[in-house]
């Protein structure tokens, strides 16, 4: 093994499923107390790199570490203690309400003759308050909206309590105005309580605004790693998503700002004009 302080990083690790191999000799480091986002476009291996960091996939090679051991050689119940996953399409039980949906995120912290404590409840009534799901708490998670459920799965990983956060795309089904919200939850998480955060994102806009850490994934392998506006630039774009696009500062955020160069040129302005204001 390497040196590392990073308590979760990958040492050339290899992923797939069967003979497909997905995810080739990758490493990478996940910085402590921090945002990382992961991106790339659709079937590039960038959930199956997350998948492996959470211990859902085996390595076909290399290894994924965790604590300075394997993960894959250490008890699920102790991993689950301290990282916690929000996986892209997860599957609650068939006529399970959403608080006791909620309450299976602190089973890790409980053992086979352990009550439920006076902590148990009040990580699951946080929880649920920080996510806007109180409200649902007596509902059937399957009468939900695709957005109230999403928020439901991710008050859950949240009730586990864990200071490793992992999600593979977090904002699926929510509007704008909840996608934002929850990556807000996110980051104020990170900030006031040093959770590491790792998530996948399909929006390049909204991960280079919440990232401290961006890892472009490009065919399997990691095609730039580091500080956003340092790596996405119109190059990678092109190289990673295969889009023609101008870089700016969002006038917000001060972040890169991706936008996209199609066909249809903001009412016929041509790429030199969309590209003047270019970082």
């Amino acid at each position: 093994m390497t040196d590392s302080t990073s308590r979760l990083h990958t040492e050339a690790v290899s992923l797939g499923y069967g003979d497909r191999l997905v995810v080739d000799q990758v490493s990478v480091e996940i910085p402590d107390g921090k945002v990382t986002v992961v991106v790339g476009p659709n079937a590039c291996g960038k959930s199956t790199l997350l998948k492996g960091l959470a211990r859902l996939v085996r390595p076909q090679g290399g290894a994924v570490i965790l604590d300075g051991q394997e993960i894959h050689k250490r008890p699920t119940k102790e991993v689950a203690k301290v990282l916690g996953l929000l996986p892209q399409n997860p599957i609650a039980p068939d006529g399970v309400v959403v608080a006791d949906l909620v309450g299976r995120g602190r089973h890790p912290h409980q053992g086979v003759f352990t009550r439920w404590s006076a902590e148990d409840r009040a990580a699951v009534e946080e929880a649920m308050v920080l996510t806007d799901t109180a409200g649902l708490a007596d509902r059937v998670v399957d009468e939900l909206s695709g957005g109230q459920r999403q928020r439901v799965w991710i008050a859950m990983a949240l009730a586990q309590g864990t200071d490793l956060l992992l999600l593979d795309e977090p904002t699926t089904f929510l509007d704008v105005a909840h996608q934002v919200e929850m990556l807000d939850l996110l980051h104020d998480l990170n900030v006031d309580r040093g959770t590491t955060v790792v998530m996948v994102l399909h929006d390049l806009n909204l991960a280079a605004r919440y990232a401290d850490h961006l890892i472009a994934v490009s065919e399997g392998r990691v095609y730039a790693v580091g500080d956003p506006s340092q790596v996405l630039d119109t190059t990678l774009v092109q190289d990673v998503f295969g889009m023609q696009s101008a870089v700016i500062d969002d006038p917000v955020s001060g972040t890169p700002l991706v936008v996209p160069i199609g066909r249809h040129r903001c009412n016929g302005r041509g790429v030199a004009q969309v590209a003047e204001g270019e970082r």
